[in-house]
């Protein structure tokens, strides 16, 4: 399997769909999957170190994805370029959407952009990529929306020490019949709402596409020092791909 990097061209559009005809009841949905930027942006200001971190993507998380892709057999969308150009996880209104310091890096070309600016980055990266995630899921059947990010296990000086992170908005039921597995999964942590919530904004895909549609919904976190290698990816990917069946078919037969 090629890596999220060597297939991008920075003249792509922003979404890259994957398995578009996949059986299983799930849509995977992957915001944070690449580090790269648009062409019409030659840097954001800050070096490699910055862009290759967690402040720039999801370390993992595209590779997880895509893993998944394959033990479900279920559609997925990746996001092309950088969160630093524009989060798709959020809202053209939220005042994250363009971050101008993350994690104590301040982002030099995202200081001071006039409404323009900011209008293009929405129009090139966060409309495209939605546009591609309504399609794949008008073309299922009542899926199931499972959006897949990474987490650093230190933030603005604090540990996090739990794996896995549940997140929902609103509708808790995938997210209640994932946690209710937490006491048959004794090698790692599953935590509600960790380590974002609906309060921080993290739940906006979730919104938009589950909540909004009466879709089943959850939002999965995964430390990101957890799925730093091929092996630990693939056991990541079993594990989360279980999680999701036995929850669904619990849901089914309630």
């Amino acid at each position: 399997m090629s890596s999220l990097t060597e297939v991008l061209v920075s003249d792509e559009s922003a979404a890259l769909v994957e398995n578009p005809r996949g059986k299983a009841p799930v849509v995977l949905i992957c915001e944070h999957a690449s580090r790269q930027l648009p062409g019409f942006i030659d840097s954001l200001g800050v070096d490699e170190n910055i862009m290759s971190s967690h402040i720039a993507w999801d370390p993992g998380a595209a590779v997880l994805s895509r893993l998944m892709s394959e033990v479900l057999d279920a559609p997925l969308i990746l996001q092309r370029y950088s969160r630093l150009v524009y989060d798709c996880n959020r809202s053209f209104e939220a005042a994250d959407a363009i971050v101008e310091k993350n994690d104590g890096v301040v982002i030099p070309e995202n200081t001071g952009l006039s409404g323009a600016q900011r209008q293009r980055r929405y129009d090139v990266v966060y409309q495209p990529f939605h546009e591609a995630v309504q399609g794949v899921i008008a073309g299922c059947c009542h899926p199931a929306v499972v959006t897949i990010h990474s987490f650093t296990p230190v933030y603005q000086g604090l540990h996090r020490d739990f794996e896995l992170g549940v997140l929902h908005d609103s509708d808790a039921r995938l997210a209640d019949a994932l946690l209710a597995q937490a006491p048959l999964n004794t090698d790692f942590r599953m935590a509600r709402n960790e380590p974002y919530s609906a309060r921080d904004g993290a739940t906006h895909t979730l919104l938009r596409h589950g909540v909004k549609q009466n879709l089943l919904n959850v939002m999965f976190e995964v430390r990101n020092d957890l799925i730093c290698d091929s092996v630990s990816q693939k056991r990541w990917a079993h594990r989360l791909s279980n999680l999701i069946t036995t929850a669904l078919d619990v849901i089914g037969g309630g």
